[in-house]
């Protein structure tokens, strides 16, 4: 049912995914790396991170609103637990790639966004707990029948 735990979590997710347009992963003071060019590392930095994150966020968004087929619910969203893997992934490795020519005396300050990716991975982890749970209960209901 829509309101069902799950759909809190998955919605919760949703919005870790699609705050991160707001908070950067990190923030420095302006040099002539690429990834730090405006002073922030964001997703507009990597079209991949966009498109990454983007998925997860309506990946889960969608699942909300398959609570009548759990099975294509759990499938969806672990979709997108996946997108945001793939996603945090391919932002560690770029800001790797980037911190070697970063100059020696600059420190990145983390931001929020740096732990939105955790925080979507918990909510979707619970989401998918909780939706197994009633796949099971159905399922008993179905062989007592």
């Amino acid at each position: 049912m829509i309101q069902r735990i799950q759909s809190i979590f998955l919605l919760l997710a949703s919005a870790c995914a699609f705050s991160l347009f707001a908070f950067p992963f990190a923030t420095a003071p302006l040099n002539q790396s690429t990834v730090f060019a405006d002073g922030l590392y964001n997703l507009q930095d990597n079209m991949g991170l966009l498109v990454l994150f983007c998925l997860a966020g309506l990946l889960t968004f969608i699942g909300i609103f398959l609570f009548r087929n759990r099975k294509t619910q759990l499938l969806v969203n672990r979709i997108a637990i996946t997108a945001n893997i793939i996603g945090l992934v391919l932002a560690i490795v770029l800001f790797m790639n980037d911190s070697q020519n970063m100059a020696q005396n600059v420190n990145p300050d983390d931001g929020i966004g740096a732990y939105l990716p955790f925080v979507f991975l918990v909510f979707a982890f619970l989401a998918n707990h909780f939706i197994n749970k009633d796949e099971k209960l159905v399922q008993s209901m179905d062989r007592l029948r």
